[in-house]
């Protein structure tokens, strides 16, 4: 997994926005909480955690390539701790994380965690969770992802810097589709392109998974054709178009 590049962002231009203001520690927030089905989580997400910790940093502006956003994309840095919050929604798996965030960061300025589908932990998991909000450590980040808001505790939501990523739109997709087919060197017709964005449905990892799975069927040339073929679809162009409505009849009272 290739570090993080605010370039890279695709339809979500008030987190690039504030990705841009944040140069300094004084402007990261200690908790944040993303919304949305996977319009731009993963790079939210590790825009922040890899800004945080880049040499010299916290900033915005980083080099992908700095050894220490590397670490972080590969996942082998000892102050960014993952939790799923589906398998791991307890509160003992939250307690076990208060306890080892009092400990100092290992490697960089900060201990950041991201919690995935946070709204899945349970209601004394979340008190719990809302005890460290409260009070956080200094060298203590929290990064939450959620698609079902209404399900995290208020009081969590109140303490976190909230932003909720909009589905992209289809043209957008397209273009980003493109910028990955020139430089993969793979021939991809439009409408194959169009197609996969509709699939996709406003997601960007989803329209990129569709298009790897087309590349392992198809090889290095795609067509409209082949994605309807693996995906059971219809051409656009052939949805049946409703008839024109008629004009109502009308009446004269003589």
């Amino acid at each position: 997994m290739a570090a993080a590049d605010v370039d890279d962002v695709v339809g979500q231009d008030h987190v690039v926005r504030h990705a841009e203001k944040r140069d300094h520690p004084g402007r990261i927030a200690h908790a944040y909480l993303f919304v949305g089905r996977a319009h731009g989580q993963n790079f939210d997400r590790a825009h922040l955690r890899e800004g945080a910790h880049c040499t010299g940093g916290p900033k915005a502006d980083f080099d992908v390539n700095d050894p220490a956003c590397l670490s972080i994309a590969e996942g082998s840095h000892l102050d960014v701790i993952e939790i799923d919050g589906a398998s791991n929604n307890s509160v003992d798996n939250i307690r076990d994380l208060r306890e080892t965030a009092q400990y100092a960061p290992a490697q960089g300025k900060f201990k950041v965690y991201i919690i995935d589908e946070v709204h899945q932990l349970s209601a004394s998991a979340f008190n719990a969770l809302l005890k460290t909000l409260e009070e956080p450590p200094p060298h203590v980040k929290f990064i939450f992802a959620t698609t079902e808001p209404q399900k995290v505790l208020p009081t969590i939501v109140s303490r976190c810097q909230r932003f909720d990523l909009k589905p992209i739109p289809n043209e957008l997709i397209v273009e980003r589709l493109k910028k990955i087919a020139k430089d993969e060197k793979i021939k991809i017709t439009e409408p194959a392109l169009a197609c996969i964005a509709r699939l996709a449905d406003g997601g960007m990892r989803d329209a990129q998974s569709i298009f790897d799975q087309m590349i392992s069927f198809c090889g290095a040339e795609i067509s409209e054709p082949d994605v309807l073929d693996v995906y059971g679809l219809v051409a656009a162009e052939k949805f049946p178009r409703s008839p024109p409505r008629s004009p109502r009849a009308t009446t004269r009272k003589s």
